[in-house]
């Protein structure tokens, strides 16, 4: 199968993926009711795009999201990277936890194995750290699983700068899972330099910023979407973040592009900008958006466009989280 999107490798020795992958989180909750032939659609119009890194979680949908995309996965075994994580622990009743013990961890990925029904885990993450744990513990454990042939690479999502150099000390880490985009750049600060330095790939979660960066979430989000419950959406945040649009909109008006592959291309180009791999992960249910999003590889901005969206970030209102406890924020030195 010859991609049709250039191919970016995912730490030195990693998974070599599409320049974009697919955040797969959505098709099963978080952002409302979903389609599920729609979402089946896209993802088969995301592989013949040249689209391979698709990405979820054993808490997404508690373990739905996974057995969604169980068919499809074993129908393109071959053409396909799959990541998935553990980690996030959700209750019966809602409450989140996080574990990363051992015994914990050689569960999580039986689990998912068995929901996936495949052999072997691609990219597995640590979705969440848990301080209480020594990483020496955890990512043993996880070595353990490539040892055992469960599992071909490591990833970690959410980690500090000096989290990621002592776990890459006990084995490789291919790829860390971050948040980045216009609106969220805290990662360039130190997270992005040690990735830089080891060979480690950034796989950017919410690239679009849930969203906002499309200029197009609605003024009244349903009683069911997550993003009721975030800092950035809500109240005079809400206001103040939509009136840092202007810029991605006009630039995007001046190139006969969307806002949203402004703010995509501007990721893109980070790669060059840090020299390092960088994969972006937006989430879409709908092959229309997910053509759109891969547009934004075909579009480069300029210096003078970048110089105009370089303020954005450091005037957005509102925690990325309304919990921050569990980030990276919280742990950063």
């Amino acid at each position: 199968m010859s991609p049709s999107i250039p191919t970016v490798r995912l730490g030195s020795d990693g998974p070599a993926v599409g320049a974009q992958g697919l955040g797969c989180m959505g098709m099963s909750e978080f952002y409302g009711d979903t389609d599920q032939d729609s979402a089946r659609q896209t993802l088969e119009a995301a592989l013949s795009a040249g689209v391979t890194l698709f990405d979820t979680a054993d808490m997404y949908g508690r373990g739905e999201n996974e057995r969604f995309l169980a068919p499809f996965l074993r129908a393109h075994r071959d053409h396909v990277v799959i990541a998935t994580k553990f980690g996030s622990v959700r209750a019966a009743d809602g409450p989140m936890s996080v574990s990363n013990d051992p015994a914990h961890i050689r569960r999580a990925v039986e689990a998912s194995l068995t929901r996936l029904g495949i052999e072997v885990i691609d990219l597995y993450y640590m979705h969440r750290r848990d301080p209480a744990v020594p990483l020496a513990d955890s990512v043993g454990a996880m070595a353990d699983l490539v040892h055992a042939g469960k599992v071909r690479h490591l990833g970690l999502s959410e980690v500090t700068a000096d989290e990621l150099r002592e776990a890459h000390s006990h084995h490789p880490i291919s790829a860390v899972q971050a948040e980045w985009s216009l609106f969220t750049r805290d990662i360039e600060r130190s997270l992005v330099p040690a990735a830089a330095e080891l060979g480690v790939g950034v796989v950017a979660y919410s690239p679009l910023g849930r969203g906002f960066l499309t200029g197009a979430v609605p003024s009244t989000l349903a009683a069911d979407d997550v993003r009721t419950r975030f800092p950035r959406f809500t109240g005079e945040n809400a206001e103040r973040n939509a009136a840092l649009l202007p810029p991605i909109t006009s630039i995007a008006a001046a190139r006969g592009a969307t806002p949203a592959q402004v703010a995509l291309a501007w990721l893109h180009q980070r790669r060059a900008t840090h020299r390092l791999p960088v994969v972006p992960i937006p989430g879409t249910r709908h092959p229309h958006r997910l053509k759109e999003n891969l547009a934004a590889l075909e579009l480069t901005l300029t210096a003078e466009e970048l110089a105009r969206l370089e303020p954005l970030a450091a005037h957005v209102a509102g925690d990325r989280y309304p919990d921050m406890a569990e980030t990276s924020n919280a742990r950063e030195a």
